[in-house]
């Protein structure tokens, strides 16, 4: 049975166990999509990512993405984590940029000192939430509707719908019903406040994605990078800002935020937790 380089790195934090993990799988050109599939259900995180040669002349590696049920056509952290995991195997870029392959097509990432960042792709789907879903959401998650101060979709792939919460601890206090989601991929914000809750990031984010494989995602570039796009766009966040995310459930994501241009940039740290070979 072949082996492969395998390697599991967390992401969107400097320490180890604080971020979100994503197994990779380097050189997995020879597998099946029944292969990937059955390891990703097995690895059983939230996401697991197979490096392969690009099909695309502009591209320094395809990534493939799946989660413990279906495949991906982007997510945030797998492609911090995968081209973290890209680099550390010896893999050199053309340019000075890292460009990535996958099924949204060629993704552009940048080294920022110790951190990678992803430029974001086009949203799939952006604009008001229909206020029957709306309604539903704010059923799923058990708050009053007028508790919502603001929604947008921000899909730039896997299906985001979001909505805005007035405080930190309104976020964290949340409990959803999860049957009462099902169908959706769920993004939670709300802004800190600097007097109670300190300057070391700006909002708090959570996502609910049950349909995804796991109840909560510790930290989601995807989410992050669809939520900057709506909140730089229409005045509800600056062009620069750290977001946190995993707090509930006792990590310490922190997902950096900028815009350039006309361009928004999703960055943090990685670290690598386990490396070896695996069989398949």
């Amino acid at each position: 049975m072949p082996d492969f380089a395998f390697q599991q790195v967390d992401v969107f934090s400097s320490r180890p166990l604080k971020g979100n993990p994503v197994a990779v799988v380097n050189g997995a050109d020879g597998l099946s999509d029944a292969q990937m599939a059955a390891f990703a259900n097995w690895t059983n995180l939230s996401e697991t990512t197979f490096l392969l040669r690009p099909a695309s002349a502009e591209a320094d590696y395809r990534l493939r993405i799946f989660t413990p049920q279906s495949e991906l056509p982007f997510a945030g952290h797998p492609t911090l984590g995968s081209c973290h995991a890209w680099l550390a195997s010896g893999g050199s870029p053309r340019g000075e940029e890292i460009v990535q392959e996958c099924a949204v097509g060629l993704v552009r990432l940048r080294r920022e000192g110790s951190r990678l960042a992803f430029q974001a792709p086009p949203l799939r789907r952006s604009g008001p939430v229909e206020p029957a879903l709306l309604a539903r959401i704010a059923k799923g998650i058990g708050v009053a509707p007028e508790r919502i101060t603001a929604s947008n979709w921000v899909d730039n792939g896997p299906g985001w719908v979001a909505v805005m919460l007035g405080s930190r601890a309104e976020v964290l206090a949340l409990r959803p019903d999860y049957p009462a989601l099902s169908g959706l991929q769920l993004g939670v914000v709300a802004p800190w406040d600097a007097a109670r809750d300190g300057t070391e990031a700006q909002f708090e984010m959570r996502a609910f994605c049950s349909d995804l494989g796991v109840p909560e995602d510790p930290v989601t570039g995807s989410l992050n990078a669809g939520l900057a796009q709506w909140m730089i766009g229409s005045g509800l966040a600056p062009t620069s800002y750290v977001a946190s995310q995993g707090t509930a459930l006792g990590r310490e994501g922190r997902v950096h935020v900028e815009q350039r241009g006309g361009e928004i940039w999703v960055g943090g740290e990685a670290v690598t937790c386990i490396s070896g070979r695996v069989t398949l």
